[in-house]
Formats: C-alpha cells, structure tokens, sequence
C-alpha cells in the first residue's frame, strides 16, 4: 500500500478537523484492509493489540465521545470485545457507520466551543473532543501500521 498525504485546506477550523479526522480513519481502514479474518483477531503484541481490536476500540471511542457524552444520546455502547464470530467487513461496516453519526453531530452543532451535554467531567467542548478523536485515531493508526508490517511487510498510509 503507498503512501498517501492528508488533504490540503485552506477552510475553517470545523472543516479542517473532520477533513484530517476523515484522512486517519482511511488510513486505518487501508491498514487492516485485505487482510484474513483470524490474522485480523490475533494479537500480534504482548499486549493483545490486534488490527480487529483497533478498528473495535476506535468505534467505541467515537461514539463514546461524540454521541454519548458531547450529543448527550442514550445510545448503546459498542463493545470493543473481539469475538470469534466478528468479520473484519462487518468491524469496518459498523467503524464507517459511527463515521457518518459522529460526523453529523459534528456538522450540526451550533459552534466548536459547545461544550459536552452530558454533564459528566471533564467539561471538555466539541473542539476538544474532534482533537481527542483525531490525535486517538492517527495513534491507532501507527499501531496498525506497526501490526501490519509484523504480519505480513505491508505499509504505508
């Protein structure tokens, strides 16, 4: 897989974020894409990092904290849990549906400085949170870059 380059903007601050939120979630789904299902559950690292746990994990982050604690909704939280049942099309799949939800909430709200309305610590506004989202996810990306190569010599973003 070659390189690819986040896209340049000369927009607002709204924009630019869900543009180079929206490069890194790509980036991880290019990762773990073509690869076998049970390579994609199996831990490549002492820790239990696997490239299915990283597209599960970042699922629960974004719907975590976008739609629960900065939207306020009452909606499940999606288990981060690798199950021997779980296909890497249908971790994607739900990955690119929290995409979509998440980006909504971010397209709607009034300004970034609109603070969590789950009234829960820390009192961290929309900007924060697309930032934490971001910085988590182009993390989680470089771990799945690392996974990658270990299993099979395949980079590049």
């Amino acid at each position: 897989m070659s390189d690819q380059n986040p896209p340049p903007l000369a927009s607002g601050e709204r924009e630019t974020l869900l543009a180079l939120l929206r490069f890194q979630r790509e980036s991880l789904v290019r990762k773990v894409t073509g690869i076998e299902d049970a390579a994609a559950r199996k831990a490549a690292v002492d820790s239990g990092t696997s490239l299915m746990w990283l597209v599960k994990h970042l699922t629960e982050a974004e719907v975590v904290w976008m739609v629960q604690r900065f939207a306020g909704r009452d909606v499940e939280r999606p288990d981060a849990t690798v199950r021997p049942e779980d296909t890497m099309a249908a971790v994607i799949e739900a990955y690119r549906a929290a995409w979509a939800e998440v980006d909504a909430v971010v397209t709607n709200a009034p300004d970034l400085d609109e603070p969590r309305r789950d009234g829960r610590e820390p009192r961290v506004n929309l900007r924060w949170i697309v930032a934490h989202l971001l910085e988590e996810t182009a993390r989680h990306a470089g771990h799945a870059d690392i996974i990658r190569e270990l299993m099979d010599g395949k980079t590049g973003r």
